[in-house]
């Protein structure tokens, strides 16, 4: 439809700029990153309010009538960057509201990819940045630009230590700050910007995290492991606590409903909310009037020749198997104003019984402790369906207070 820019004056205002597809052919020659003009023979109109890239509140329009000058030798020096950085807080009253496209700095701690040689489909690549308290958060990206961003990583010589990402969209997941890349995200390490430049001479570097580098986290995925149902629980009796995958295919023996079906959870965090007589209360996010939205929690235990386990399967999962969202099956239920936590499961949940799947869990440290007794699918298989990749979340285990932290 256009392509959007960003342009930056002498005086450091950043304004963003659009040319509309039929104008593209009069502009596109000028249209060069880090290249001066002055422009006449625009239009200023008002700024898109949701998924903004920058703090103005107008925006410039290329027309037809719009004129490029090419300033060789600026009689004011224009800066080489700005960026809209945003501390941790900041970042958590823009979580999940639409309105901000923010760029995020930091420290990089590790990277987790699930990218092959070749590529598949749905590919991403995940960073842990150490913000400015020292808090992590998660930026993930997706096909494209996880393979570059990948490709690029396994090049270099050194592992990269600082991070620039720029458009990222924050959102708040099982009470975490989760990124996501957008069409405008670019990636900077250590020195190829100022602001890079900056922390990374900064003397905050020079302790040693414990961490491996990099470079060898990046490279360190083997494939997906097959166990059977036995194994899968010896594992957890035997090993250390970790995150690792692995894939298991047994037959649906029972749907366990002591917790019923559903849950109903914040729409912001997605942790289960508390009610009282007249609202919703989410603990997490300090909200007694929350907004609530239904999502599954079905318990089912899954045998095969070896033995038998309990597995939790949430929102995601399940409606991507039954192909329907958790509000939309309250309607097949019997009666009306039935409270859903507190009803049978619809048919098509106990239909599941007597039948057989693969499916892919996550084993994170959660399955370590003492009041953990099942396992989290994080994935049901298909016929035709690629082959699994290990899953994207660090802590993809879900309690009995039915976080889906498995739904990133």
């Amino acid at each position: 439809m256009s392509v959007e820019m960003l342009l930056l004056d002498s005086q450091a205002t950043m304004v963003p700029a659009s040319v509309n597809v039929n104008c593209l052919a009069a502009h596109q020659t000028n249209l060069e990153a880090g290249t001066v003009y002055s422009l006449t023979g625009f239009e200023v109109t008002r700024c898109n309010q949701d998924y903004r890239l920058s703090d103005s509140s107008l925006l410039i329009r290329f027309t037809d009538s719009t004129t490029f000058e090419k300033i060789t030798d600026p009689a004011v020096p224009i800066p080489l960057e700005s960026f809209r950085f945003r501390n941790y807080s900041e970042m958590l009253r823009l979580a999940n509201s639409n309105n901000q496209l923010p760029d995020l700095i930091g420290k990089i701690t590790s990277v987790k990819s699930t990218i092959t040689d070749p590529p598949l489909d749905k590919n991403r690549v995940s960073a842990t940045i150490k913000m400015d308290n020292d808090t992590s958060v998660t930026l993930t990206l997706f096909d494209a630009q996880a393979v570059k961003i990948h490709n690029q990583l396994a090049q270099m010589a050194v592992d990269p230590r600082i991070c620039v990402a720029t458009s990222v969209y924050p959102r708040m997941v099982g009470g975490r700050l989760f990124f996501n890349g957008t069409a405008g995200t670019h990636i900077h390490f250590d020195e190829e910007t100022i602001a890079g430049e900056s922390l990374f001479s900064s003397g905050l570097l020079e302790q040693d995290t414990g961490l491996a580098p990099v470079g060898r986290l990046l490279r360190s995925f083997a494939k997906v492991e097959t166990l059977s149902i036995a194994e899968l629980n010896d594992f957890v009796l035997n090993a250390s606590s970790q995150n690792i995958d692995f894939i298991c295919t047994g037959k649906v023996t029972g749907i366990k409903l002591d917790k019923g079906w559903c849950y109903v959870s914040c729409a912001k965090c997605f942790r289960k909310l508390h009610r009282s007589v007249s609202s919703l209360t989410c603990l997490s996010c300090n909200n007694t009037d929350a907004v609530g939205i239904l999502r599954y929690r079905v318990e089912i235990s899954i045998a095969d020749e070896t033995g038998e386990g309990l597995f939790g399967a949430f929102d995601g999962v399940m409606a991507k198997l039954h192909n329907m969202r958790a509000h939309e099956a309250v309607n097949l239920l019997p009666g009306n104003d039935v409270n859903p936590e507190e009803s049978d499961a619809p048919q098509f949940v106990l239909d599941m019984e007597g039948n057989t799947y693969t499916f892919q869990v996550k084993v994170g440290p959660y399955n370590f402790t003492a009041n953990n007794h099942s396992f989290t699918i994080s994935r049901i298989l298909g016929e035709g369906d690629p082959e699994p990749q290990p899953a994207f979340v660090d802590d993809g285990a879900a309690d009995d207070n039915g976080d889906d932290n498995n739904d990133v």
